[in-house]
């Protein structure tokens, strides 16, 4: 393999709230982030794709029309980024895309998942050879197609006496559990931000919450709590995934109907909510004297979910990825270019223990520039 190679990684998650660039330097097992940009995601185009997220009828003709939009939008992404960065586009070996998922579905007797943004066009448009449709030759195998980062946090978060678990809270919350001698695990343990930005656009027209400052004026409603735990996605045996199919405004406000309650008593408690379901799985992994909870993802902007986990988590160290040198913002887009790079070199990436999957395998499709 060649050693020093420059790729790029475009991640944009179930918040929709941008796309997140980096540009990543791999050599052997090291990766080094050499820029990031968090590029604009355009609101008309959110509002379109969540309404195919949440359910609502649609056609192929539109669902063909964002996948073109979606394209010209991370390349667009990309370019921003190369310019940002004063980088060529010759120097970058491949890009790692995601795209945006629509729908995920790994149960049931037709399991699927669709990511949507055309590969093609991003390869054609940046001129960089590009890597995409992640997680459905996962899926093939039988597994769940996620989580995939696992395989990359075990990758640059070594183990030694006490447990590790990388814990990424985005619209969904989903950890990397690192044992030592124990294989490595990984699941989405339930909603992260989903529901509180859900809430806080609709009662308080912003994006998210910022610095918790809806959720602090309430207080947590027990009834409602015990409500929401009932979930019956909670108490399911990994491997598991989820996303916006499930939680969501609609899922909320159904779990709502028989309360009466102040739109910030809902906030707070929706915060504890998601506090909650991590902590509750973290905890059983506890090994050694020195566990750590590494948080990465926008989750680690919200300073009460950032409490909740540390009080409710008190015999583990609470701290972000960025205390371990990797930015916590920009994990996700670093895993997606890690994935590139392994596919360009047919490596294996993801776990089979993780996502269920019957073999290991090199995840991706190669889109040629």
């Amino acid at each position: 393999m060649c050693t020093k190679q420059r790729f790029i990684g475009v991640m944009s998650g179930t918040s929709m709230d941008g796309v997140d660039t980096v540009l990543v330097e791999i050599d052997g097992n090291h990766i080094e982030l050499i820029a990031s940009l968090d590029y604009p995601f355009p609101e008309p185009l959110k509002q379109r794709l969540l309404a195919i997220c949440l359910g609502q009828p649609t056609s192929l003709d539109e669902v063909g029309e964002l996948d073109h939009l979606l394209g010209h939008l991370f390349a667009d992404a990309v370019d921003a980024l190369l310019k940002h960065a004063n980088c060529d586009a010759s120097a970058i070996s491949a890009i790692g895309n995601h795209g945006q998922t629509v729908f995920h579905r790994p149960d049931g007797a037709a399991p699927f998942t669709m990511q949507i943004g055309d590969a093609n066009i991003i390869a054609t448009k940046t001129g960089i050879d590009t890597v995409a449709d992640f997680r459905r030759k996962d899926m093939a195998l039988g597994g769940q197609g996620a989580p995939l980062v696992p395989a990359f946090h075990q990758s640059i978060f070594a183990t030694s006496d006490s447990s590790v678990v990388v814990l990424n809270i985005g619209g969904i919350a989903n950890i990397s559990v690192l044992r030592p001698e124990h294989p490595v695990i990984g699941y989405d343990t339930g909603p992260g931000n989903m529901l509180m930005d859900a809430w806080c656009a609709k009662h308080r027209q912003h994006k998210f919450d910022q610095d918790a400052q809806f959720a602090l004026e309430g207080k947590v409603d027990k009834a409602l709590l015990a409500q929401l735990m009932n979930e019956p996605y909670l108490s399911r045996s990994a491997p598991k995934s989820t996303g916006r199919e499930l939680f969501n405004l609609p899922w909320l406000e159904a779990q709502l109907s028989q309360f009466t309650l102040k739109p910030h008593d809902v906030q707070r408690t929706l915060c504890e909510y998601t506090a909650i379901t991590i902590a509750n799985e973290v905890a059983q992994y506890q090994i050694g004297a020195e566990p750590e909870l590494l948080v990465c993802g926008g989750g680690v902007h919200n300073p009460l979910l950032m409490s909740r986990l540390a009080e409710l988590l008190p015999q583990w160290s609470v701290v972000t990825t960025d205390d371990k040198g990797v930015d916590s913002d920009n994990m996700e887009a670093m895993a997606f270019a890690w994935l590139a790079q392994r596919r360009l070199h047919n490596l294996p990436s993801n776990l089979p223990e993780v996502t269920g999957a019957s073999h290991l395998a090199s995840l991706g499709v190669l889109y040629f520039a």
